[in-house]
């Protein structure tokens, strides 16, 4: 019937039982399948990663902005990377950095949620936060 149509047979679904196939063009078939795959790709979401640096010894002026860019973010749905950079002799200051990432972290608790505690890495502790679901 497909060579008599001038078309092809395509193997739909193998793994039925009996196996399904169709009579169509072959071209136009893979065709179609691209494009439902990258219909699918363009709904997937996306992450991005914002980030804020605060220095250890951060004033309240600037650390009460930062907060307001953060809110931002996670308003946005983009997930969260804050960070205190420790310059020079700065690292002895640790627990500064760590109280300042937690505290960030308990204001910002009902717009996310920690996905990462603060950690220091080098020069730098880091700390994720995720944004919360929209209802």
């Amino acid at each position: 019937m497909a060579r008599e149509q001038e078309l092809d047979l395509v193997e739909i679904s193998p793994k039925a039982k009996p196996p399904v196939c169709k009579i169509i063009d072959y071209k136009k078939f893979l065709y179609e399948q691209k494009k439902r795959e990258k219909a699918l790709k363009s709904k997937a979401t996306k992450v991005t990663i914002k980030e804020i640096r605060f220095g250890p010894q951060t004033d309240e002026h600037d650390y009460e902005f930062k907060k307001k860019h953060a809110i931002k973010f996670l308003q946005d749905g983009a997930k969260l990377k804050a960070f205190v950079f420790f310059k020079g002799r700065s690292i002895i200051f640790k627990e500064q950095g760590q109280i300042l990432l937690l505290k960030l972290a308990q204001e910002l608790e009902e717009y996310g949620k920690v996905e990462q505690l603060p950690k220091l890495e080098g020069k730098r502790m880091i700390m994720f936060i995720a944004p919360k679901k929209v209802k």
